[in-house]
């Protein structure tokens, strides 16, 4: 046991006089880096900007190295290719268009009854005539017409239909238009004409019969001379044969500018025509032929 014991101090004092001894063992140096691998980590040298006009010298001075190939190798261009179109067909059943197809219409008549329409009349127009004169009336003076006194073969004479009325003059009104009311054409030989009327004239190629102050065609008072451009009344101005009275109211219509034609006593289209102008005009009734009013309003009566 006591060499054990001297044995175990002895290595312990070993033990302790090799740590002593390290700790004074100087450090061993450190060994220096080569040049060659100090050169590698030096920065690299600040390149020189060079202005536009040194690179074009420059690439006068050294045209090979314009087309000198990089040493880098370039990275292949993959292009994508357009994705192909489907051609092959679906095999999923498409849909039916459905069109819708116009409404048919309703051919079928309706039972309902339709409204009536409702149309409005026209205004009618006055047909009486006004009381006041439009401008004062110049009094106009008859005169005795040197007339051919015999027919015109420019102006037709109107054929004899038995029982004709003037065409409008029911709506005629007032005792100044009864005669152009109650006329009707009427055929009488001459006996019975020169029973009933005491004064027939032959006047421009035809018969007339003077009754209560108009001038009347006598048909059939002599066939020979039957010609009569006016089958109605005609106001009997001044105790005038029918042509001197037509006359001077062309006369006066000529005056006024209304008639235009030749004043020959015969109460033919063109004078009818100049008669219901100035009718219209002055908002007498249109009667187309010589009545007092008319006369009135030219100032002959």
């Amino acid at each position: 046991m006591r060499r054990f014991l001297v044995l175990f101090c002895t290595l312990a004092l070993a033990c302790v006089g090799y740590a002593a001894h390290e700790e004074h063992k100087p450090e061993p140096k450190k060994k220096e880096a080569k040049p060659a691998e100090h050169s590698e980590h030096k920065p690299e040298p600040k390149k020189k900007e060079t202005k536009p006009a040194e690179h074009a010298a420059a690439r006068q001075r050294h045209p090979a190295n314009i087309n000198k190939p990089s040493a880098k190798p370039l990275k292949p261009v993959t292009q994508s290719s357009p994705r192909p179109r489907n051609l092959t067909p679906s095999a999923k059943p498409l849909k039916p268009v459905t069109q819708s197809s116009p409404r048919p219409r309703n051919l079928t008549p309706s039972t309902k009854p339709l409204k009536p329409v409702t149309q409005s009349s026209p205004r009618p127009r006055n047909l009486t005539p006004s009381t006041k004169p439009l401008k004062p009336v110049t009094p106009f003076h008859a005169y005795g017409l040197n007339l051919p006194n015999k027919p015109n073969p420019r102006i037709a004479t109107v054929k004899f239909q038995q029982n004709r009325r003037i065409q409008g003059s029911q709506n005629w009104q007032g005792k100044d238009y009864w005669a152009f009311r109650n006329y009707r054409s009427v055929w009488h030989d001459k006996f019975w004409w020169s029973n009933h009327y005491s004064r027939v004239i032959l006047v421009s190629g035809g018969w007339y019969y003077w009754n209560a102050g108009f001038w009347y065609p006598a048909w059939g008072y002599d066939p020979g001379n039957a010609y009569y451009p006016y089958d109605g009344p005609i106001y009997a101005y001044n105790n005038l044969p029918p042509n001197q009275v037509i006359g001077n109211v062309q006369l006066a219509l000529q005056q006024q500018g209304y008639y235009h034609g030749e004043v020959d006593g015969l109460l033919g289209p063109l004078s009818r025509a100049a008669i219901a102008d100035y009718q219209r005009d002055h908002r007498l009734y249109v009667t187309s032929a010589i009545d007092q009013p008319t006369l009135q309003s030219l100032g002959m009566a």
